[in-house]
């Protein structure tokens, strides 16, 4: 039987640009296009220097793999399938990318659990299962003062009592943002 063939993505710019990720198919697992973080790492800056980042929905890791070729200081990655998680391990070492920790959990378990705060985090959860509802509430406690959220979703996200879309534009069926907390949001939520 042949061995069966990895999907690839090009990391864009930084220290590893142009360096490709393996990935195996897996139910819900879309590569986040490169045009589209194109414009996320415009808007971020294109240089992460000292910042903190988390890439919850982790998946192939090419937003926490592009944040540390951006100079960003740590990334966690978290993905609970454990297929996707061993490719994540596979990447990292490959790129011997020493500042990324990276995590087999369920997102949720792992809010639960991590009490560290982050500058930046990626969400892009599978669609269509309410992730967003339920990973949103939980963000304010793990946010940095001046951090944001980048989100992609299958929806246009808008402003609420908790969050400020401050970016946000649309590729094809994919809706991405940047959010950050309103003013009178307190990063000290439990």
């Amino acid at each position: 039987m042949a061995e069966k063939k990895l999907n690839t993505v090009r990391i864009n710019a930084g220290e590893w640009r142009s360096r490709l990720l393996k990935f195996p198919d897996a139910q819900g697992l879309r590569p986040t296009p490169e045009r589209v973080r194109q414009t996320v790492f415009n808007w971020l800056g294109q240089d992460l220097t000292g910042k903190k980042c988390l890439d919850l929905f982790a998946g192939t890791g090419v937003m926490g793999f592009e944040a540390l070729s951006r100079n960003a200081q740590s990334v966690v990655l978290v993905e609970k399938a454990t297929a996707v998680y061993r490719a994540l391990l596979d990447n990292k070492s490959t790129l011997k990318a020493d500042a990324a920790q990276v995590l087999n959990l369920d997102a949720l378990a792992f809010l639960d659990k991590n009490q560290e705060s982050f500058d930046v985090i990626f969400v892009d959860p599978p669609y269509h299962q309410g992730w967003l509802d339920k990973i949103l509430v939980q963000l304010p406690k793990r946010l940095s003062e001046q951090g944001v959220v980048y989100v992609e979703a299958e929806y246009a996200l808008v402003d609420d009592h908790t969050w400020q879309v401050f970016k946000q534009s649309k590729a094809g069926n994919v809706f991405y943002h940047l959010l950050k907390l309103r003013d009178d949001t307190s990063h000290d939520t439990n």
